[in-house]
């Protein structure tokens, strides 16, 4: 009955040192951009797989449903993990922004997934409020777009800093180095010509649907020498990020209790 006792008191003591050590981890909030059909809510379902932060329910439904009305062909779709809405799944389209949370041995994350369609670009904006970070994605078919540059401009002006160029759907142009390199330079010229407050930009070449440079490193592009996408989430610095300078106070909520008075509740986000 003792060593019992000793065993319990031992994994109590160890569930309170995981519990402990998860409450100190760093909180990275970061939203995905890009326009229709780059990728962005298979990335996301991609990380989610990849990193095993799925429960087994979770697992089967999106195998089953897949099957049923997924648009991946063979292939999980791992899109499917954030449509949660019937009518975006049949519409095959992001139109709210979905949180979506999770967690590694080093840090959180809170994911907003928001949408791509022009028609729905203030949505984006609400998901990229709080963020640290943006992915913005291109399709490595298309590469930059009038979106891809819209959204960023966007990133930008929300006062983001840290901002990574995803190259999604590189098994559809042979893993091209030549190809990924060619969106990475007209990027980099864009970028030049604005007044950007970008202070960090990631660029990496990676297919959601393959796996290939989003939680592991792809042998298929060997040429390529940086981190995989979960690499630079995990380790991206932002402790420092807190802007002093510009004031920020997106409003969250109107408070109007009877037509005498009418106030905004919102949290400060940047500046004194």
């Amino acid at each position: 009955a003792m060593d019992t006792f000793k065993q319990i008191a031992m994994e109590v003591a160890t569930i309170d040192e995981f519990l402990e050590r998860d409450e100190r981890k760093e909180l990275l909030r970061l939203l995905t951009a890009g326009s229709v059909d780059d990728g962005k809510s298979t990335l996301i379902g991609r990380l989610l797989y990849d990193s095993k932060r799925l429960y087994e329910d979770q697992l089967q439904a999106v195998e089953r449903d897949s099957r049923r009305v997924g648009s991946a062909g063979e292939h999980i779709d791992y899109a499917l993990l954030c449509d949660g809405l019937r009518a975006e799944r049949e519409q095959g389209i992001t139109i709210d922004v979905a949180y979506r949370y999770f967690s590694t041995n080093r840090r959180k994350f809170i994911i907003a997934d928001t949408p791509g369609h022009e028609q729905y670009t203030r949505n984006m904006i609400t998901g990229g409020s709080t963020a640290n970070l943006a992915i913005i994605l291109v399709d490595a078919c298309r590469g930059v777009v009038t979106q891809t540059l819209r959204h960023s401009y966007i990133v930008s002006l929300l006062g983001i800093r840290h901002v990574v160029l995803a190259v999604n759907k590189m098994d559809l142009v042979d893993y091209s180095r030549e190809r990924f390199e060619s969106i990475v330079t007209q990027y980099r010229t864009w970028m030049d010509t604005q007044e950007s407050h970008i202070d960090d930009l990631c660029c990496i070449p990676l297919s959601a649907l393959e796996g290939e440079n989003v939680v592991e490193r792809s042998a298929s592009m060997a040429w390529y020498d940086g981190p995989s996408l979960m690499e630079h989430l995990e380790s991206v610095p932002i402790v420092n990020d807190t802007n002093l300078g510009a004031f920020r106070l997106p409003v969250q909520y109107v408070l109007r209790p009877d037509h005498t008075f009418r106030g905004f509740a919102a949290k400060i986000a940047s500046g004194i």
